[in-house]
């Protein structure tokens, strides 16, 4: 096609022009802040502080298979890649949840090729990698071995758990913890002042705010970096001039609308549920109310199923309160019943009375402790017959051999207790499983059973010399 005239422009025909680009592109605040030096990095003492083994090894360019734990937000991502960096290592982002065998292969094959090019590094991180199955993980072994790449697996979830241990063995583990108050605060100022902070988003207005503001949202980005800015961008956003209109002022209102729908962090069935759950039992058991129904409320406001809660009390009533104070299982299923037929969140209210009478009631595991001793002898001893005066006779021939012989019907006897008598089998005469303790109930039940054991022993003795008038049977 040849040049084109004014006859061909009057019939709307243009000449190709080159594409506009964007004079601007947007970037998240949380990227725009991502750490350049490992000096920046927020928090994790621990792990990059002075002297820590994480940053040794970088400092040393000392190359080697990890896994980054925690939460979200603490830094994972940034962390690998300012590892990358510093070993002058080629870095490839990769996510569990979209890559599979094939694509691994190929980044495994390109990590080979590169080494033996160049000599150049491949640093793999990958993302969620609990994520994948043995066969993945396995799919990782000779690499990591061989160091054809180094692996940076990041995971928010207990490794012991959810890797196998073949590709465990392989990896150090660095815990990475959610970020203390102190260095949200730092992060939160070098947003505020920064270059690249938020002024890009107020259009160059500096974003002001007054310290119990800036405190309430720092508690609720709950330790997550990320959640942080996420929330100081939009707080940017909604934010209005202030009176003199020389800056962007988050306020009261502004707060209220950025944090109504801002939940606390969970992972219904991770590590945080496990925890708090455990956190929940050992304040119970400790016989602190607060704790108690704090860590019970912390998790009904974080989306814990509220039956799962109800079913630990139960077991918490038995396990750990028995029968120092039986009310306390009644008092534990009550609760559960009056939850289901009031819901949420008038429920809520039986779920917590129920844990603070469980956390001041007497306390006793001996019922717990005699249910895994016994447990554990019928497991060890397999098939103990049942001793003959023991069994019933319905049949004339049982009662010929001699089934029920010599049992004494203790309603019969003095007291309503068969003195000396035996009810477990042969070889288990003698054993004594459950041993209640001097609080609550049990220690009127303790009471009792010694005065049963002080008769059995007299019995004993008695059939020992041979009385006449020691019990038969």
């Amino acid at each position: 096609m040849g040049e084109l005239t004014s006859q061909d422009d009057l019939f709307g025909i243009d000449e190709p022009k080159p594409p506009v680009e964007p004079t601007s592109v947007y970037r998240p605040l949380a990227d725009r802040l991502r750490p350049s030096h490992v000096d920046e990095f927020a928090g994790q003492v621990r792990v990059v502080g002075e002297s820590a083994p994480l940053r040794v090894a970088m400092e040393k360019r000392q190359a080697h298979s990890c896994l980054l734990w925690g939460p979200p937000g603490v830094g994972k991502t940034t962390l690998a890649g300012l590892y990358a960096e510093r070993l002058q290592a080629e870095i490839v982002y990769m996510s569990a949840v979209e890559a599979g065998v094939r694509e691994l292969r190929a980044v495994i094959t390109a990590a080979r090729e590169r080494r033996q090019s160049s000599g150049r590094l491949t640093v793999l991180f990958l993302d969620e990698i609990h994520r994948f199955n043995k066969t993945q993980q396995d799919q990782l072994l000779p690499s990591v071995e061989r160091g054809v790449l180094v692996l940076v697996g990041a995971t928010t979830e207990n490794p012991s758990f959810s890797l196998n241990n073949a590709l465990l063995s392989r990896l150090r583990v660095y815990r990475l913890q959610p970020l203390d108050d102190a260095a949200m605060h730092a992060l939160l100022d070098r947003a505020l002042t920064h270059p690249e902070g938020v002024r890009e988003t107020t259009g160059g207005l500096p974003l002001v705010m007054d310290h119990a503001i800036a405190d309430r949202l720092v508690a609720a980005a709950d330790g997550d970096a990320r959640r942080l800015l996420t929330l100081l961008e939009l707080a940017a956003q909604l934010a209005g001039d202030n009176a003199d209109g020389t800056a962007r002022e988050v306020g009261e209102e502004t707060l209220e609308a950025l944090l109504s729908q801002s939940p606390r962090r969970f992972d219904q069935g991770g590590d945080e549920f496990y925890d708090q759950i455990s956190a929940m039992h050992k304040a119970i058991r400790g016989s602190n109310p607060d704790a108690g129904a704090y860590w019970l409320l912390r998790m009904l406001d974080g989306g814990a199923d509220p039956s799962y809660l109800a079913r630990r009390l139960v077991r918490i009533a038995s396990e750990d309160v028995g029968n120092a104070d039986p009310r306390a299982l009644t008092i534990a299923l009550d609760a559960w019943t009056a939850f289901d037929r009031l819901g949420v969140p008038e429920g809520e209210l039986m779920l917590t009375q129920a844990a603070m009478y469980l956390a001041v009631a007497p306390k006793s595991n001996a019922v717990y402790t005699a249910h895994k001793a016994i447990l554990a002898t019928v497991k060890q001893r397999g098939t103990d017959p049942v001793p003959m005066h023991l069994r019933n006779a319905p049949t004339a021939l049982m009662d010929r051999e001699g089934w029920g012989k010599g049992y004494r019907y203790a309603h019969d006897e003095p007291e309503a207790y068969a003195a000396g008598e035996s009810y477990l089998p042969d070889g288990l005469v003698g054993e004594r499983f459950y041993a209640p303790v001097e609080r609550g109930l049990e220690r009127s039940i303790a009471e009792r059973m010694r005065y049963w054991h002080e008769l059995d022993d007299q019995a004993t003795e008695k059939r020992a010399s041979g009385s006449s008038d020691s019990p038969s049977g």
